[in-house]
């Protein structure tokens, strides 16, 4: 796989004629050198030196979470170099050269430099959450030098002291993936002034969300029982440091908790006192106001039954006096009750906090009281004069568009001016909806709630990492760039094993991250995790692992959606996505997968024994996982295609899939036993096989999760694979390339796909195979020497294949059919090869061949206007996005991307665009692109109201889209000449992103990828 250094941001220049960009050898970036080094340096601090770690003071008085963080650095340092620095409050030892941590205006030791000149603040003083380390000469009477670490406010002290950490060799990860510090002797901090900026966006964090099964099981053994009596689990105060101190280390400072039978504040009393003394912002997601989680009012509320005309049936309770029903109209007096203590509970514990607000169904629905504006801004005012009785109306505040609560915005409806309205994505990283830009700013600013953990529609994804990071780098740089930067949050699942994104997403946040930085930021978070030496070749592990996942979840390798767009969609959960024969595509993305987990595996056997148990957390585990179950799906969905046609290797496949079913099985029970001396016990317990099985799981199996993988059962995979039994006496059977037919049984001929000189798909191949249990000798005879086999004659036990060849110096001009006969076990079968040897040379362009052109976004011959290419965001290419994206809507009269294409079909032919599968965040009627052939009038396509997918509904086209993760349209041309053409593609509205082209000229077979692409020539 391509990395993206090799292509990063080309411009594309307006009516400039633009060739393939080739991936050329780039070398490494250099590396940006820390503030931090190991040997001496003129006027550099020596925080540790001789085996001596210099002390650290922080005042008494400053804010707890300060006080807090200088025993991590304190034991980071002694991590590093194995001297433990001393720490004290506010005593300052004389003679030495200390490290004085401190916030301003709250550190009278940091004011006290200040006040004499010795500590220059401007700039940093009175910003949000900035940090300054700074080697001081002199600080204090009797301190000939020391290192500074001041800021602006609590978090800004506490980012400056982890930054140190970071900067000597600390990973964030070191306790969530056991990463080994940087050893080092000696550390010297260098001269000037080191700060690392304030953040772009104001408040950044995550979402602890679909903890079960895995951090569920964890949590409660590795920290024990819960503290509150009646709910036992491991979500508690010792548990939530873990979370808030990886956190800040990341530069994070506000969480929403796990919410699925978990509540933050009842589940250990110390929750919240924990998030104060770590200086962590607390938050409630989307269907949780008022600072209260939802199971709060679960555990002690009994709804009342009612009949359907609403009457009450069976009475019911909650602790506030009402029908214990979580409904605005019918128990309202209980639910206000309910918040106001929420707020009270908030204000006196006094931590700090953003409160939700609105209101949603119990259990991430719609409300039962349906969805009326009126209702709405009920809700909204009742919860802002309870925040008002409370002496708290300045508290930070917002209102999430989740679902369908967007509908109320679409409505028209408008949250106060200072509340932040927080935007989502559709729960697959594609935004619904972004702010106005025509509109007038808000005092309150605009938000983001983002996902790379779901459970849901078209189906769960919760095991590993399926995170494209181009694809995130491009959501996250639109919704930036239309003004969301109050508040940006992604749920992360169980937080473990969404590490790589969760950080991209975090230091986007802090500082957005340009397009060709993207390959650095990849190395640096290598050579932070596994050292310099090899961060490069880890790096493009880690690239290339994100492409793959992104082309489909691997919770989704057995459903395959049948209809085409624009029409019913159906499912069929006992096919295989990918498609075996055409072009060979289940076999070549399980060759991709097969080639990164070794690579994987070399790069692991270079790496010393202190980093084999991260590498297998944060690299091995995922990597080879996944390669194995594309492996398991390939050996389960061929097994299922023998037995249809009754040939010997049926069993030899079902016995492989058992294989690699208990590799899957050994890989996991290590996880939870062997890795880290058994600290990730019951972590690795993520069903992700058995996805769909109606029969044993119900209804919702197309979605929702099994219970296990297939109940530990190999044989019963599903779809289970089969066994057959075959008669003792030999068989003859024949299977051709693109075809699931099998000879002489089918009634149709056997034809191979047609084969040119210009195609660019390997070459085609007929498999002779044995439906017996005896051996026979085959032969194949060609009608014409110039068609030829790899192994003309030979011996089938089960079966070969036989890869046919045409040599085009002999083969004659024109379109020839030339038969191909099979024999053995006393039958024979003809198999028929067309060879299209068209006399005519193209000059230029992507040649027809196989029925298909079929171009990459960036095979371009020339654009107009300025486009960005954005590498590898595509399912198997680059992306090509027009520019800006704040751009308003345009007419297909200027920027276009032109394909010059060379055809010998004449009449209508079919041209297939494939989209990333992104939604109209815009307030428009669809996201729309144009495209035409020749001079002829350009096409405009509204991929929203073209396929059906419009993302409010979350309707069955819509999962197809996002499952998929691309969103094919198509248009219909007539091409009234063969040879040279050209096909525009125009921009409209600025958010679409190109992947592929691909013109249907009547021999486009179907598979998910698309065909590979085409042959081109010339410039």
């Amino acid at each position: 796989m391509r990395r993206s250094a090799a292509l990063l941001t080309i411009p594309l220049l307006a009516a400039a004629a633009v060739s393939p960009v080739p991936a050329l050898a780039t070398p490494p970036p250099a590396a940006e050198e820390s503030y931090v080094v190991t040997t001496p340096r003129p006027g550099a601090f020596p925080l540790v030196a001789g085996g001596v770690a210099a002390p650290i003071v922080v005042s008494g008085a400053d804010r707890p979470g300060v006080v807090r963080v200088v025993g991590d650095l304190r034991d980071d340092v002694e991590r590093v170099t194995g001297a433990r620095p001393a720490v004290s409050l506010d005593q300052v030892p004389r003679n030495t050269a200390p490290v004085l941590v401190g916030t301003i205006g709250e550190s009278p030791l940091i004011d006290d430099l200040v006040a004499r000149g010795k500590l220059d603040v401007r700039g940093i003083a009175g910003k949000w959450e900035t940090s300054l380390q700074q080697v001081v000469e002199h600080p204090l009477p009797g301190v000939r030098r020391a290192l500074v670490i001041a800021g602006s406010d609590q978090r800004g002290t506490i980012y400056g002291a982890y930054d140190v950490s970071r900067e000597i060799g600390v990973s964030p990860w070191y306790w969530w993936d056991d990463v080994p510090a940087r050893q080092s002797d000696a550390l010297y901090v260098l001269p000037g002034r080191h700060t690392q900026g304030t953040p772009a966006v104001k408040y950044r964090g995550f979402f602890i969300n679909d903890e079960n099964p895995a951090l569920g099981r964890w949590a409660p053994t590795q920290f024990g029982a819960g503290l509150a009596p009646g709910h036992p689990g491991g979500f508690n105060s010792r548990f939530f440091s873990r979370v808030f101190e990886t956190m800040l280390r990341l530069k994070a400072n506000y969480l929403w908790p796990a919410v699925w039978g978990r509540a933050f504040a009842e589940d250990d009393p110390a929750n919240h006192a924990t998030a104060t003394a770590y200086g962590v912002v607390m938050g409630t997601s989307h269907e949780a106001p008022m600072m209260r989680g939802i199971e709060e009012w679960n555990r002690h509320a009994v709804p009342a039954v009612r009949d359907p005309e609403g009457n009450i049936v069976t009475p019911g309770h909650d602790p506030y006096g009402g029908t214990g029903e979580w409904s605005f109209r019918r128990n309202r007096a209980a639910i206000e009750a309910y918040w106001n203590d929420g707020v009270e509970r908030m204000k006196e514990q006094g931590f700090e906090g953003v409160v939700t607000l609105g209101m949603r169904g119990n259990g991430d629905v719609g409300l039962p009281d349906g969805d009326g504006i009126e209702l709405m801004q009920e809700i909204l005012a009742t919860e802002r004069r309870i925040l008002a009785d409370h002496g708290m109306s300045d508290v930070p505040q917002v209102w999430t568009l989740y679902k369908e609560v967007q509908r109320y915005w679409d409505k028209g409806l408008r949250a106060p001016d200072d509340v932040t309205v927080v935007f989502t994505d559709d729960n697959w990283g594609n935004m619904r909806k972004l702010p106005d830009p025509t509109l007038p700013a808000r005092a309150g600013g605009y938000g983001m709630y983002y996902h790379f953990d779901y459970v849901g529609g078209g189906r769960n994804y919760k095991w590993v990492d399926t995170i494209n990071i181009a694809n995130t780098w491009e959501q996250l740089n639109t919704t930036y760039r239309y003004g969301v930067d109050k508040l940006w949050v992604v749920n992360v699942g169980d937080l473990k094993n969404e590490e790589l994104p969760l950080q991209f997403f975090l230091d986007y946040a802090w500082k957005p991250i340009p397009l060709k930085d993207v390959p650095k930021w990849y190395e640096r978070y290598a050579a932070e995790n596994f050292g310099s030496r090899h961060a490069e070749e880890i790096a493009e592990v880690l690239h290339t692992y994100g492409v793959l996942q992104a082309r489909r979840k691997p919770e989704l390798l057995n459903r395959r959606i049948t209809s085409g767009p624009g029409t019913t969609v159906t499912y069929d959960d006992e096919e295989n996505p990918y498609f075996l024969e055409n072009y060979r595509e289940m076999d070549r993305v399980t060759a991709d997968w097969q080639r990164l987990a070794r690579e994987v595996d070399r790069i692991g056997r270079k790496l010393p024994s202190s980093h084999q148990d991260a590498y297998y957390q944060l690299v091995g585990y995922a990597t080879k996982a996944t390669a194995n179950l594309y492996a398991l799906r390939r050996a389960e969905f061929t097994n299922i295609r023998y037995a249809a046609q009754g040939r010997a290797a049926t069993n030899d496949l079902a016995d492989e899939t058992d294989r690699l079913f208990e590799v899957d099985q050994s890989m996991s029970d290590y996880y939870n036993t062997g890795l880290a001396g058994g600290k990730w016990k019951n972590f690795q317990t993520q069903p992700k096989i058995g996805y769909g099985d109606i029969a044993r799981y119900g209804p919702n199996a197309p979605w929702q999760q099994p219970e296990l993988n297939n109940e530990a059962l190999p044989d019963e995979i599903f779809p289970a694979v089969r066994r057959i039994s075959v008669p003792e006496a030999a068989d003859l059977g024949v299977a051709i390339d693109g075809s699931d037919q099998w000879w002489p049984s089918a009634a149709t001929p056997a034809v191979l796909p047609t084969f040119s000189r210009y195609q660019s798909q390997p070459g085609q191949y007929l498999e002779v195979f044995n439906r017996g249990a005896t051996a026979f000798g085959y032969r194949v005879t060609s009608a014409k020497p110039w068609v030829s086999v790899s192994r003309p004659r030979g011996t089938v036990d089960k079966q070969v294949r036989l890869e046919v060849t045409v040599d085009w110096k002999r083969a004659p001009k024109g379109t020839t059919r030339v038969p191909l006969t099979v024999t053995g076990a006393g039958r024979s079968v003809v198999v028929e090869a067309v060879v299209d040897n068209s006399s005519a040379r193209p000059a230029k362009g992507w040649v027809e061949a196989n029925g298909y052109v079929s171009v990459p976004a960036d095979g371009t011959s020339r654009v107009v206007g300025d486009w960005l290419r954005i590498p590898d965001i595509g399912r198997d290419g680059d992306g090509l996005q027009p520019t800006p994206v704040t751009a308003p809507r345009s007419e297909p009269r200027g920027a276009r991307l032109e394909y010059t294409v060379n055809l010998t079909t004449t009449g209508p032919v079919t041209v297939w665009v494939y989209l990333s599968p992104r939604n109209n965040v815009h307030y428009t009627d669809g996201l729309t692109y144009a495209v035409s052939l020749d001079g002829a009038p350009p096409q405009r396509v509204n991929v929203t109201t073209a396929t059906g997918a419009d993302d409010t509904a979350m309707n069955k086209q819509w999962e197809r889209n996002t499952s998929d993760n691309v969103n094919r349209t198509a248009t219909t041309h007539v091409v009234d000449r063969p040879g040279e053409h050209v096909l525009k593609v125009w921009a409209v509205d600025p958010t679409v992103v190109v992947q592929k082209v691909v013109i249907d000229t009547g021999g486009l077979a179907p598979s998910y990828l698309g065909p590979p692409p085409s042959t081109r020539v010339g410039r």
